[in-house]
């Protein structure tokens, strides 16, 4: 009885029915101890009137039950109904009939709780004490063992948490930035579409985090404790991509070891985020259709259907009403598909969420790189004034380049222009007015002042030295001991003209 089950009240129970039925012992009782062993709980009971018992404790030194578990002995009580001590709060004691309690220990640890019955007669009780006793040690093993599954439950339980805690920290909404209105309306948007189990189509440009307002709806839905599972539908042949999403039975081809579940049914409950769902071809749209619209798929190989419960949330970079034009798309999967859109805004179009993401960003790849790492507000400026055709993941590419070509613990212009940027910029642009800068702005650094300014008067030093109030030999000496590279701006104006923009 004592292994066939983790549940320690029900293998309890199961015990002292053992007793009762095969070893003439009725009544049988376990209390176990609490954390501090100051109070006795009844655990278990055998009862044939199954009175309720929660509510009764004991504390360590009252009643029969309390001093056995602070004595830590054997007692056995040949007419029950003769001891003081006993309390009778169960109601279901025999006072005519002896009385045995033993306790339950657990190794070196001292007693952890008590066993007691009452015997149908006074014949062979220091026997019926000493099996009782063999029972108990047996209790304490289990007990034991109950407890280290707790206690690995509990653990378990608790860094499930945290990392639920952390997933939804580092997928929900506070890693996607943006103040500007066009990402204001996308988080608006996101809120409400979480609530429901409606397909979403998340368009934009590669580069503007897709997969992030993906992450931020499965979080912030009621599925988020269920799997969130994501595929790229680009990167497969159809012929994997069947297996990949639908799953596959044994021997189903060569090299179908052993059946395997696919991509929806490990989303069973969560959600599937599928990318790049414009380069699916038009032979496996009829197949992706069923599933979204009915739930039901046949693993390859197989004959069986299998119902499953996802969300589907999809992205594309692509133009689907030109596919569907062109016959590239089915006309129904764009439908299907095209439920609640989402529009993710180039980085281009919100210009002003820059500064913000910069350091959002730069903070990401510290972490990364495990160390402090900050950036200046002229290198933020600099970040400005570019296009980012690439949106948010040439920006981070930009600033872990520029990471990791920093020497010191700080990313400035310096280093942003070390990293390449203006080299993937080219000058086929007209040149635009530099904007100015504050340069009494008390967060601005003495060396960004010193580029501002220079910015501002052309790189002509004699005009940056006027802007500063300093004379043109203060300016120079400046310029040497913040290490600013005058020549690398003064060779390309129209260059420092669109980087200052």
């Amino acid at each position: 009885m004592l292994s066939r089950s983790l549940d320690l009240r029900e293998t309890l129970r199961e015990v002292l029915r053992v007793l009762n039925d095969h070893g003439g012992l009725s009544y049988g009782l376990v209390c176990l101890a609490d954390a501090e062993r100051r109070v006795l709980l009844v655990s278990a009971l055998h009862n044939a009137q199954a009175l309720p018992v929660e509510s009764v404790r004991y504390r360590a030194g009252e009643g029969v039950i309390g001093r056995i578990l602070e004595r830590n002995e054997t007692w056995i009580l040949p007419r029950i109904g003769d001891e003081p001590r006993f309390l009778g709060r169960l109601r279901i004691y025999d006072p005519e009939l002896p009385f045995v309690g033993v306790p339950i220990r657990i190794g070196d640890e001292g007693p952890v709780g008590v066993l007691a019955a009452q015997p149908s007669a006074l014949a062979g009780l220091d026997q019926r004490a000493r099996f009782l006793e063999m029972v108990a040690n047996l209790i304490g093993q289990t007990v034991r063992l109950s407890h280290r599954v707790e206690d690995e439950q509990r653990a378990l339980r608790e860094e499930r948490d945290k990392l639920r805690r952390e997933v939804k920290g580092d997928h929900g909404f506070d890693s996607v930035v943006g103040r500007a209105p066009a990402m204001r309306l996308v988080f608006d948007q996101v809120r409400q579409v979480a609530k429901w189990s409606t397909t979403v189509l998340i368009r934009g440009e590669s580069g503007t985090g897709k997969q992030l307002i993906g992450n931020a709806i499965h979080y912030n839905s009621p599925r988020a404790r269920g799997p969130f599972v994501k595929l790229n539908c680009a990167a497969l042949p159809d012929t994997l991509l069947e297996s990949e999403l639908f799953g596959h039975e044994k021997g189903a081809f060569t090299g179908a070891v052993a059946q395997r579940k696919g991509r929806f049914e490990q989303a069973d409950g969560g959600t599937l985020f599928l990318d790049e769902i414009g380069e699916l071809s038009p032979a496996f749209q009829a197949k992706l259709l069923r599933v979204l619209q009915e739930g039901e798929l046949e693993r390859v190989g197989g004959s069986r259907t299998l119902k499953v419960d996802v969300r589907v949330i999809a992205a594309t970079n692509r133009d689907l009403e030109a596919q569907v034009a062109t016959g590239e798309l089915r006309e129904d999967l764009y439908y299907r598909l095209n439920v609640m859109i989402i529009h993710m805004p180039p980085l281009r179009e919100r210009i002003e969420d820059v500064p913000d993401l910069a350091r959002f960003l730069v903070g990401k790849i510290a972490r990364r790189q495990g160390r402090e790492l900050a950036i200046t507000e002229g290198a933020v400026r600099l970040l400005m004034r570019h296009r980012w055709p690439g949106n948010v993941r040439e920006l981070e590419n930009c600033l872990e380049r520029a990471a990791v070509m920093s020497a010191t613990e700080t990313i400035d212009s310096d280093t942003i222009h070390i990293s390449g940027l203006h080299d993937r910029m080219g000058t086929a642009e007209p040149v635009e007015p530099l904007s100015r800068v504050d340069l009494s702005d008390p967060g601005l650094d003495e060396r960004a002042r010193v580029i501002a300014a220079l910015e501002e008067a052309g790189w002509v030093q004699a005009k940056a030295a006027r802007l500063l109030n300093m004379t043109p030999r203060q300016i120079a000496y400046r310029i040497q001991i913040l290490n600013i590279r005058m020549r690398q701006f003064q060779h390309d104006r129209r260059v420092a003209g669109r980087l200052c923009r």
